[in-house]
């Protein structure tokens, strides 16, 4: 089975237009000019910065399918995978790490994939628990596997630095598709390689 996949880009949200960079870049400008940041210091001119344009336009992911010429019947997983985001609702971080796995179909995708998968959807304003369906969503999408687990475990600084302030509170999610719902001795295994028995 050959497989192939075009130049993949950040798929639009339904629900919001897509990122205005040279717009985003005058608010951040003007946000700091009226918190009396002196914008002609150089140490302060994070409006004009490359990273500010990376985090409207993230890099895309180029999979290379590998057909598979055997079967292989193991599951891939590539745990901890460090990750960061920005929340949608306060503007403040989260930060933490995802642990991906699937069943194979008849598509494999080299381990690295994974965390870049992850890295992509990260890459924009997000909530935790859509970033975990989006990661699950591509790889049900562009692998066809038989299973998908993913799980978040994220420290919100929402949570940290305002409100209830409990700062090493970790938030998890977790979307699981195919054998890995369905199967409960598929099931617990990836769950507890993760550290937990959730579902």
């Amino acid at each position: 089975m050959t497989a192939t996949l075009t130049h993949l880009t950040l798929p639009a949200r339904r629900d919001r237009a897509p990122v205005d960079a040279p717009a985003a870049e005058r608010a951040a400008h003007d946000l700091l000019d009226a918190l009396g940041i002196d914008l002609t210091d150089e140490r302060h001119a994070t409006a004009d910065r490359a990273d500010v344009r990376r985090a409207a336009h993230p890099a895309p992911v180029q999979p290379d399918h590998v057909p598979q010429r055997r079967r292989l019947r193991r599951a891939r997983r590539r745990h901890g995978i460090p990750f960061h985001s920005l929340c949608e609702h306060h503007l403040l971080p989260f930060v933490g790490v995802a642990h991906v796995g699937y069943l194979p179909g008849e598509r494999i995708v080299g381990l690295s994939k994974l965390a870049r998968v992850v890295e992509l959807f990260a890459c924009n304003l997000q909530v935790q628990e859509r970033l975990t369906t989006q990661v699950a969503g591509w790889l049900d999408d562009h692998l066809q596997p038989k299973g998908v687990g993913v799980v978040l475990e994220a420290e919100h600084l929402c949570m940290s630095l305002r409100g209830v302030q409990k700062p090493g509170a970790r938030t998890v999610t977790s979307a699981l598709h195919g054998l890995v719902r369905d199967d409960p001795r598929t099931r617990q295994e990836f769950l507890a390689l993760t550290g937990g028995s959730r579902g």
